[in-house]
């Protein structure tokens, strides 16, 4: 099966949440990741709206990892 990134395709954003102490942080396979938080449900909305910004083709949530 080809790569859909090798292919000029974009990949699918699989997203996740990670706690450090207080604050939980969603982060996604492109990179990107969202503020700290200290409600998870908050990480998980902000997760949830990048991954509809970026299949929309709209704005960039939060700042990618470096």
């Amino acid at each position: 099966m080809s790569d859909p990134a090798a292919a000029g395709l974009p990949a699918a954003h699989s997203t996740s949440t990670s706690e450090t102490g207080s604050f939980c942080t969603a982060r996604c396979t492109c990179g990107w990741r969202g503020p700290a938080r200290r409600a998870r449900s908050l990480a998980r909305e902000d997760a949830a709206t990048h991954v509809a910004e970026r299949s929309e083709g709209t704005g960039y949530l939060g700042t990618p990892s470096v």
